[in-house]
Parts: C-alpha cells; sequence; structure tokens
C-alpha cells in the first residue's frame, strides 16, 4: 500500500478567516464569580468571536438559553470524578452535552457525551496528577496543553510533556490553550490563553468542524497568519513578529531558530524529517508569550 506523501497529510487549510476564541470558563452556574451575561460580555469586549460555558457537571445548551448574549457560544460542560480504575480526571465536553446530569459518575457521563458526539478535552494534566498512560485512557481528541489559570495559579499549566509524548502514539491528539477562567475575587480578570480557529465564516457548526478538523492554532501571546506546506517537506509560517520559532518532534529531536537581536522575524521555514512520528511548530515573541500549531500531519486514512 502506498502511503500518503506529506502534503496530502498536512493538516492546515488556511483559505478562511481567523476566529479568536475561548473554549472553558466557569460562571455563577457552578463555581465562577460572574455571571453569564456577565462573563460572556467580557469576553465579547475583549474582541474574542466564540467562547465555551464549561460549569462544572452543569451543560450550557444555547437552545435552552432564554438570555441574549453578546457573543457566540458553543455548548460545553466540564466533568470530574475517578475512572473505573481510580484515576481522577477533569474533561472538558464542547457541543452536543445534552442529558448530562449532576448524578452521573465520570464513566456515566463520559459515555454519555461520547456517544453523542460531543469532542472531548483532556483538562490541566499536569495540573491535575495526570500521567501519560492515563491520557491514553478514554479516547480524547484533544488536551489541554496550556491552562492558563494553573500556570498563573499553581505553576502547573504547561503540558506538552503529556502531549508530545501522545502524539508519538496518536498523531491527531490536538491540542488547546484555554483559559479555565473562574474570575476569583482579588485576581484580575485577565485571558492568557485561546484558540485561533480558521473557517469559512462563524456559525456553530463551522467553528465545531474547524476544531475537530484541527485547523487551529492555540496562542497566548504571538499569531500565526498562515501556515503551509511547498517542496515536498517544507513548512512556512508567516507570523506577528516572534524570536524564536520551533520544530518540535518526538523525543529529544527538534530545530529552531532564534533572533538575538531582538529583531522583528515574520516568516520561518523547516523541513520535517521523513522518520519523525509527528511534527509541531511552537513560536515565542520577545515578551516570551508563545503560540502552538497541532501535528501539521494528520495520521494515514
Amino acid at each position: 500500500m502506498n502511503q500518503s506523501s506529506m502534503e496530502e497529510r498536512f493538516r492546515y487549510d488556511c483559505s478562511g478567516r481567523w476566529f479568536k476564541g475561548n473554549l472553558h470558563m466557569h460562571t455563577t452556574r457552578s463555581d465562577g464569580r460572574l455571571t453569564l451575561a456577565e462573563a460572556s460580555a467580557l469576553y465579547a469586549e475583549r474582541g474574542y468571536d466564540f467562547i465555551s460555558i464549561t460549569d462544572h457537571r452543569v451543560p450550557f445548551i444555547g437552545a435552552e438559553c432564554d438570555e441574549k448574549l453578546p457573543i457566540m457560544i458553543l455548548d460545553g460542560i466540564e466533568l470530574d470524578g475517578r475512572d473505573d480504575q481510580g484515576s481522577g480526571y477533569h474533561v472538558v465536553c464542547i457541543g452536543n452535552v445534552g442529558g448530562i446530569s449532576r448524578d452521573m459518575d465520570l464513566m456515566e457521563a463520559l459515555e454519555k457525551a461520547r456517544s453523542q458526539g460531543s469532542l472531548l478535552i483532556w483538562a490541566h494534566p499536569y495540573a491535575s496528577g495526570n500521567t501519560v498512560e492515563e491520557g491514553l485512557r478514554h479516547g480524547f481528541h484533544g488536551i489541554e496543553m496550556y491552562n492558563y489559570s494553573c500556570e498563573s495559579g499553581l505553576g502547573k499549566g504547561h503540558s506538552s510533556y503529556h502531549w508530545d509524548s501522545i502524539l508519538r502514539q496518536q498523531v491527531d491528539m490536538l491540542g488547546f490553550a484555554t483559559d479555565d477562567i473562574h474570575f476569583f475575587e482579588g485576581l484580575p480578570p485577565q485571558v492568557g490563553g485561546w484558540i485561533m480557529v480558521n473557517a469559512p465564516e462563524l456559525t456553530p457548526e463551522t467553528i465545531l468542524a474547524s476544531i475537530r478538523q484541527g485547523n487551529f492554532y492555540s496562542s497566548s501571546g504571538p499569531d500565526f497568519k498562515v501556515i503551509y506546506i511547498e517542496k515536498v517537506n517544507r513548512i512556512v509560517a508567516e507570523t506577528t513578529p516572534i524570536v524564536h520559532a520551533r520544530l518540535v518532534g518526538p523525543g529529544g529531536a527538534g530545530k529552531w531558530k532564534a533572533e538575538v537581536d531582538l529583531g522583528d522575524v515574520t516568516e520561518t521555514h523547516f523541513r520535517i524529517p521523513d522518520d519523525w512520528p509527528f511534527a509541531r511548530l511552537e513560536i515565542e515573541d520577545a515578551f516570551g508569550k508563545k503560540a502552538w500549531s497541532n501535528s501539521l500531519l494528520k495520521s494515514e486514512r
């Protein structure tokens, strides 16, 4: 059987528009301090195009919401609890979360979400003390590789090790940056982790479809303007000004470029080695803020 070429497996299609969103946040419906209206207004004022409300064990279903809100909101919920082997998890579920109730244990709620086609994101594995093996157990579609609240509050928001370890076996595991904001008293309502989705238009259907395809990147600061492949295996990215660019591969494998005089670099390129099971792009600006692509190549179909 002939293997697909890198160009055929390339994940990104940047022909649409970029839309900014946050997929993990809490309101007074669970343990957040702001109401649904207040929280959605805050993100609208900061230029976001969409959010998902993911209160603990309380599903947000837009079709059942009577409030007129200033931003597009995707259905969501955050599940938590222990699985049938005693491991504790937090799981963000996006889309198709109806029928999930507080009285369900984690396994029952996960099965309900999965059977309905919900997108399952393994939340803050470093802060939760999860192992890589636990992340392979339940067929998650993605992982929070950066959680702003866990990083700012606990110093445990980066889960790149978990992500890269799983990518060696599951190249389609998607990586998400989120806020996980609760608007706690005494903490500024800052936003620090988001995704940029490339889609033809801003509707729940098109945004969710692009997210499922991995046609998005995550950021805490800089932006990818376009990512494309040429000449078989040459990856090119046009960006906002950056000082570091990295092609991250398996184990200790990687390539990097740096601008030591902190000049404005707005384009970078790398060649993906044939023997890498995955490769992803990471860029960093002069303030130490980063952005992360998904695995640039999809799995063989």
